[in-house]
């Protein structure tokens, strides 16, 4: 599994989300090259969108009214000089609020540096808010990882194994089922939020499945519009893996199932481990496990109920 540390350039940023700001370029497109990205161990500041900021320079710089009046009520020189500051701290980009005219000093700095000046109709409030949120899904950290992902009772589950261990007869079984594909191969996983990871399908693999066999079937064409989810949030990773040993040795694994945790971007997915077997109907347990992960976080563990009453009744056992 490797993390990708991902990076989007002006014009990139530009063609995703001028029909929802209402952007236009004040300058022929200068600095549409100009990355924005995370780097790695970056701190909180500066941040990538802000209004102005000359001590904690913001990546995206928003100017407004206030910022223009600011600007407007300084001598001369101090203006120079804030100006020449402005550009020498390298923003990717300036946006003008609420459609304000770019002062014609900053224009030229703008030029001389190749800096990217925009102009929006929306409030720098609106600027702020959708842009951070935008530039946190484009730059979060992501990654791919090899199996099935589907929604099983709206829960996202993972399902992972060695080549011919069953994932793509196990996911086509639990389409017939009822529920949905979301990628088959590769999913792709992305960190939205300290806690959630999110994923997708890569768009080459978008609605199929490749089956042993059959080779590689639309889902979508095959089971309908509702046999596919497009993304969802990964709560459980399913992994098929080999019979071992005669379950003498691994009472508690009886008890409470191969139950572990794995990192995916560095959050940590419950990861329950399913014998395969001639005979078991992987579906049926693949829900059972889904199931069971819901009623566990909602604080109904069945193993520990059941270890509890056993406790209860040695103990009353020894009164007697």
């Amino acid at each position: 599994m490797q993390t990708v540390t991902r990076s989007i350039t002006a014009h990139q940023l530009f063609d995703e989300v001028r029909s929802r700001l209402e952007l236009t370029w004040v300058i022929a497109h200068e600095g549409g090259d100009r990355k924005i990205e995370i780097g790695e161990g970056r701190q909180r500041r500066p941040s990538l969108v802000g209004y102005l900021n000359l001590i904690h320079p913001n990546r995206i710089q928003i100017l407004g009214a206030e910022e223009l009046a600011f600007l407007d009520g300084l001598p001369a020189t101090a203006r120079r000089t804030t100006v020449q500051r402005m550009f020498k701290l390298q923003p990717a980009v300036l946006i003008f609020a609420r459609g304000m005219e770019p002062p014609e000093d900053i224009l030229v700095a703008a030029k001389r540096g190749s800096s990217p000046v925009w102009r929006a109709t929306k409030r720098g409030h609106d600027l702020l808010t959708y842009l951070q949120y935008h530039l946190a899904r484009a730059l979060a950290p992501q990654t791919t990882l090899h199996g099935v992902f589907l929604e099983v009772y709206s829960i996202g589950v993972l399902v992972t194994g060695e080549a011919g261990a069953g994932k793509s007869e196990l996911a086509l079984e639990l389409i017939t089922r009822g529920h949905r594909l979301v990628a088959d191969d590769a999913p792709e996983f992305t960190l939205v939020a300290p806690d959630v990871i999110d994923g997708v399908c890569p768009e080459v693999l978008q609605d199929c499945l490749e089956v042993r066999g059959l080779g590689v079937l639309n889902v979508r064409e095959m089971f309908g519009d509702t046999a596919v989810k497009r993304n969802k949030y990964l709560r459980l990773v399913v992994h098929l893996g080999p019979t071992v040993g005669d379950g003498q040795h691994d009472g508690m694994k009886r008890l409470y199932g191969d139950i572990s945790t794995i990192k995916v971007l560095d959050v940590e997915i419950p990861r329950l481990v399913i014998p395969v077997a001639p005979g078991r109907n992987l579906a049926v347990l693949v829900e059972a496990a889904v199931r069971n992960h819901v009623l566990k976080s909602k604080g109904i563990d069945a193993a520990q109920t059941f270890i509890d009453r056993q406790a209860h009744s040695m103990k009353r056992q020894r009164t007697w």
